[in-house]
């Protein structure tokens, strides 16, 4: 084998995946800042409202209903109001709200409820925290909408 053949045998990185990384790295690194803000903001509140051994954990269900809430004002606005730089929404919607909510927290709410003999208040907990949250983010998109048809009349 001759060494032109040789040399254009030789894998080489392309151009594409370089360009792929540089558009995804900005991503990457906003859904880590907002995930970093909204984790050290319910770890703040869970600090000043903390729950007691067996008590129902309102700090946690409040994160998560306020959360979802601002989840569907949120998506209205970015959807249906202006159009948002293309970080926004991971920045703000995935970091920010997915590190302020909390799914791991809430099943670990409720396993402790469970162990610590209060199995009814962990399945009330379960029950009302997905009811409140799913209604939260309804509620708040649909009065979102709202106000925004009265502003346009």
């Amino acid at each position: 084998m001759t060494a032109p053949e040789a040399e254009s045998l030789r894998v080489r990185p392309t151009p594409r995946r370089r360009s792929e990384w540089r558009t995804q790295a900005p991503v990457v690194a906003v859904v880590a800042l907002g995930g970093a803000l909204g984790a050290c903001a319910r770890y703040g509140l869970t600090l000043a409202w903390p729950t007691p051994p067996g008590a129902f954990p309102w700090a946690t269900f409040w994160t998560n209903v306020s959360g979802c809430a601002v989840i569907g004002v949120f998506m209205v606005l970015i959807t249906e109001v202006w159009a948002a730089h293309r970080l926004i929404r991971p920045f703000f919607g995935t970091g920010v709200l997915g590190g302020f909510t909390t799914f791991s927290t809430y099943a670990v709410d409720i396993r402790r409820l469970v162990d610590g003999g209060r199995p009814g208040l962990g399945l009330v907990y379960l029950a009302a925290t997905l009811c409140a949250a799913l209604a939260a983010v309804w509620l708040a998109s649909v009065a979102a909408r709202r106000v925004l048809i009265r502003r346009q009349r």
